[in-house]
């Protein structure tokens, strides 16, 4: 909860958009791997796979594996200080996170870059400090490389002329329509403008009023007249050009869209009445034609129903008779388990009596005793024979222990 209070706290200080900042970084970081190949020098090495766009970014809503990102950290950075011209040892899963990260960071000093934080921001395989690390790192090393990113070059914007709408009203006779419609107006240094034509009227009117009225006959022969016209048939298309910001003309448009619309809606519509008819017609033939099937095939329908339900009844037989099988053969491998058990015990008790080496073992044992007996005897024997000739010592000694003492006592009545 402390470390969130303080992170908002900086995030206050910084202003508003600190928070996001780190996305704009990772992207960019992206971008630099990219330039440097690093799909190909580092991800297919190690067989890893590609980094999204905020895959070093810390945020309560993207999902990450702060083991993996550590890992991918220092991966990444020992191969962008190596790219930098600078040896580095390529770190393991198994070493020690802070002498790894302190490595780094005395690394990305050398450079001269000022690092103004701790080396546990970085421990956790993500933030903005791992971005800041791996971005200089990556600069070092695209400068190493002499690429450098330039400025964008936007193509100037050139304001379009409006077009002009031309009004097909045309003040000419039906015949220079018609043949104004089949020729398109692409030369618009034949089109005669309006004012231009006023005044030319303007300016006939007024010579004809000077001249006296009389009759005037024409000299001028009609093929003639007729080359001249086809002439300068072309040059008298007369055009008003109109202004679209005007509201009448949007009007009188709306009003002629509209009109088109009923004329095609008519049109449309009676090919619409016309096909929803025919369609109808399809419909019941249809819906006929499948009650005419339906009663045609009633029989061999219920005799297909009937195949069905025998079908089912003859599984569930199968089934059953399978369920028996399978206990019976459960049953017939515990007998034959049996089986071969009693198999081999005969085997080994028909060995065992057709193998005379017990016999063999036993007279030898029965000799072996009898050796052992007549040892025996021999040692009762001597043993009897010295126990008779101490029993025969002792005796003769009490005997003489026994004369001497009958000899002491006379001797000493005597005496007395």
């Amino acid at each position: 909860m402390a470390e969130d209070g303080g992170r908002r706290a900086d995030e206050e200080e910084r202003g508003p958009g600190a928070a996001h900042q780190v996305f704009a970084v990772m992207e960019c970081l992206l971008e630099k791997l990219k330039v440097l190949n690093y799909e190909e020098e580092v991800l297919h090495r190690h067989n890893m796979k590609n980094l999204s766009r905020h895959y070093f970014v810390s945020s309560p809503y993207l999902a990450f594996n702060s083991g993996e990102q550590f890992y991918m950290f220092t991966i990444i950075a020992a191969w962008l200080i190596n790219m930098a011209g600078r040896p580095f040892t390529e770190p393991q899963e198994h070493d020690e996170p802070n002498a790894t990260v302190s490595n780094i960071l005395s690394e990305l000093r050398a450079f001269g870059v000022k690092v103004d934080f701790p080396p546990s921001k970085l421990k956790s395989g993500s933030g903005e400090h791992v971005c800041f690390v791996l971005d200089r790192l990556a600069e070092e090393a695209l400068k190493r490389r002499g690429f450098s990113f330039k400025r964008p070059n936007y193509p100037t914007e050139t304001t379009e002329e409006e077009s002009v709408v031309e009004d097909n009203a045309e003040l000419t006779l039906s015949k220079v329509e018609e043949e104004m419609i089949e020729e398109p107006d692409e030369d618009e240094e034949n089109v005669m403008d309006l004012e231009a034509l006023k005044l030319r009227s303007t300016h006939t009117e007024a010579e004809a009023s000077s001249k006296p009225d009389e009759i005037l006959e024409s000299t001028v022969d009609a093929a003639e007249w007729n080359l001249e016209v086809e002439r300068v048939l072309p040059q008298l298309k007369v055009t008003i050009r109109t202004d679209n910001k005007d509201w009448r003309i949007h009007v009188d448009q709306m009003h002629q869209h509209r009109d088109g619309i009923k004329s095609s809606l008519k049109e449309a519509k009676s090919y619409l009445d016309k096909l929803q008819e025919d369609i109808g017609k399809t419909l019941e033939k249809v819906s006929s034609r499948e009650k005419y099937i339906n009663n045609q095939l009633e029989h061999l329908i219920q005799d297909y129903r009937g195949a069905q339900a025998k079908l089912s009844e003859a599984k569930e037989r199968y089934q059953q008779a399978s369920g028996g099988v399978t206990e019976r053969t459960r049953v017939l491998a515990e007998i034959s388990e049996e089986l071969e058990k009693v198999k081999q015990e005969m085997e080994e008790k028909g060995s065992s009596m057709s193998d005379g080496a017990p016999v063999v073992k036993i007279k030898q044992s029965l000799t072996k005793l009898k050796q052992e007996i007549v040892q025996m005897d021999v040692r009762v024997g001597v043993v009897e024979h010295t126990l008779l000739q101490a029993k025969l010592k002792e005796k003769s000694n009490m005997t003489r222990d026994m004369h001497a003492t009958n000899i002491a006592e006379p001797a000493a009545g005597s005496f007395a």
